[in-house]
């Protein structure tokens, strides 16, 4: 197999995998061996795995072929490579969520989305790289160096599910678990160019991460946490979704599925005519972030010729109504941080932490800021019902900038107005606030060939509508057949 043809071979959608592999056509050896040496060859590049476990892939792609040739049934995931977010536990590999505190950490137990993937079938490429528990929407971290952007490796995949992104986008396997506290599935899949899904909250169960008080930093954000999946195409997303979703006893927010994930994809991308007249309401700004006229531009197109005009949908202007909550955002965060266990790490070696972490820990919070931080997701929460009993769906860009330099956890400008390193992502913590499932697809391209993501929030545990509407619109302009230069780093950026 000559590099084009093994390169074809690693941009197949899972779908196609899992339908080849049970046929027979493909062995999961065959598509491993293809995805490893593209990571090889790629990979330096790009940062995306901080932990690759190839000899484990090959040996349970091995397994599986075996059992293919016994009849036994390989799973809705079997033989799919998948990388798996640093912050995710997995038995017996190394975890490090992204901090030197853990650098030599490996659990002793899987993360039940691990658990799950894995019952399925899929095989483990590796951990991929994420920022410092998860608590800057990067690839930066103290431990590994900065992950990179496929589309320009100059600059950042976002993140906090930054070598999830990264790997997907630069085909090293078609899917790769990701984790969303206010963004982090859905700013990396915008700045990658691809899908990224937060379900409702409940929807995945989150165990042990959030919940494990044993582990100072690893144990916060748990009213606003989900898991979710990074894929190419929609119907990808629908496959992984049907796999993570379901209750589990360890995780007492978990809620039963009642979601036909690939029934809703199906029926969108088959049947995109049962999403007219959904009644959509277009926010540009929610009143009060600045954007990236570009990024105006091409998702305000983006609505109006294949939402509205293709798929005929009603599309409405509007205002939300809410104020900023970003600063109710962060203290939520902190408010769920193990503040003594984490203060007590910066104490010990703060020059090991990543520095905006531990001027956050430094703050002199108090219950005033946390019980203000709950009445604001309060009033969210109210006025957006409120907004959705009048609208299916909100759409906004989901990020308010394309990708920007790959050593920032941010701009500080934009659209040449001051902002804060984290004014980027504002679009997207609102529906972690409400729990309400929301979901990054392609709407374009910059005119320097960045890719722009449009975001959709459904109604409180509205998933199927979220999922149909972004299968429709990916039916209406595919998306999945682009991919990314990956020009090459000079050895000073390499070495930043």
């Amino acid at each position: 197999m000559n590099s084009a043809e093994r390169d074809e071979l690693c941009f197949l959608p899972a779908t196609e995998l899992t339908a080849r592999i049970r046929s027979r056509e493909l062995s999961p050896v065959e598509i491993t061996d293809a995805v490893l040496d593209r990571m090889r060859e790629v990979d330096p590049l790009l940062g995306a795995f901080c932990t690759p476990t190839p000899d484990l892939a090959r040996r349970r792609a091995r397994r599986l072929a075996d059992d293919l040739v016994r009849g036994i049934d390989p799973g809705p995931l079997g033989g799919v490579p998948l990388g798996i977010k640093d912050l995710l536990s997995t038995k017996g590999i190394r975890t490090t969520s992204g901090s030197w505190f853990y650098r030599d950490h490996v659990p002793e137990e899987d993360d039940i989305v691990v658990e799950r993937v894995l019952a399925a079938g899929a095989i483990c490429l590796g951990k991929t790289n994420t920022s410092e528990f998860g608590y800057s929407a990067t690839g930066l971290n103290p431990l590994f160096p900065a992950t990179r952007n496929p589309w320009d490796t100059a600059l950042s995949p976002g993140g906090s599910s930054a070598g999830s992104a990264a790997a997907v986008a630069a085909g090293l396997g078609p899917m790769a678990l990701g984790s969303d506290g206010g963004c982090s599935v859905r700013a990396p899949a915008a700045l990658c160019g691809l899908v990224g899904v937060k379900p409702s909250m409940g929807r995945v169960p989150v165990y042990p991460g959030c919940r494990d008080e044993r582990l100072p930093g690893v144990s916060g954000w748990e009213s606003i946490e989900h898991i979710g999946p990074i894929t190419r195409t929609v119907a990808d997303a629908a496959l992984l979704l049907s796999v993570l979703a379901g209750p589990d006893p360890r995780d007492r927010h978990s809620i039963p599925s009642e979601v036909d994930w690939i029934g809703a994809a199906r029926e969108g991308a088959e049947r995109p005519g049962t999403v007219a007249g959904l009644r959509v309401g277009l926010s540009l700004d929610l009143g009060y972030l600045p954007v990236d006229p570009q990024v105006r531009t091409v998702v305000e197109r983006a609505v109006r010729e294949i939402v509205g005009e293709r798929l005929g949908c009603h599309v409405e202007p509007v205002e939300p109504g809410w104020p900023d909550p970003a600063a109710a955002f962060s203290a939520i965060i902190m408010a769920e941080t193990d503040l003594t266990g984490m203060r007590a790490m910066a104490a010990a070696h703060a020059d090991r932490m990543s520095p905006h972490l531990v001027a956050w820990l430094h703050q002199p919070w108090s219950a005033q800021d946390f019980t203000d931080a709950n009445m604001t997701r309060k009033a969210l929460v109210n006025t957006m019902a409120r907004l959705m009993r009048d609208h299916d769906v909100l759409i906004t860009p989901t990020t308010a900038v394309p990708a920007f330099p790959a050593d920032l956890h941010g701009p500080d400008r934009i659209d040449g107005i001051p902002v804060s390193d984290s004014a980027w992502i504002g679009f997207n913590y609102p529906a972690n606030l409400t729990g309400q499932p929301a979901i990054s697809v392609p709407a374009g391209w910059t005119e320097t060939g960045l890719p722009v993501g449009l975001q959709i929030i459904g109604r409180h545990l509205a998933d199927e509508t979220v999922i149909r509407l972004a299968a429709a619109i990916e039916c209406a302009a595919p998306w999945a057949h682009r991919r990314p230069p990956l020009r090459p780093v000079s050895s000073a950026q390499a070495s930043r």
